[in-house]
């Protein structure tokens, strides 16, 4: 009977091995796209700033023109 029950045990701990390494590719993979979507997010507030920067400084030299 024992030789039944460490071989469960043993079954059991490898599956338990195989859904760790599934469960770690998962959170590694979530990880990655979080890092993409937070630096397309960097970019898209970087070139509406740059926008915004530009627009000010050509509104600036409209004001300047007009006086």
């Amino acid at each position: 009977m024992r030789p039944a029950v460490a071989a469960a045990c043993l079954c059991l701990l490898g599956a338990g091995a195989a859904g760790c390494s599934s469960t770690q590719e998962k959170a590694a993979a979530k990880q990655a796209e979080s890092e993409r979507i937070l630096k397309a997010r960097a970019k898209r507030q970087a070139a509406k700033k740059a926008a915004r920067q530009k627009h000010k400084h050509d509104h600036g030299k409209q004001k300047g023109k007009a006086k």
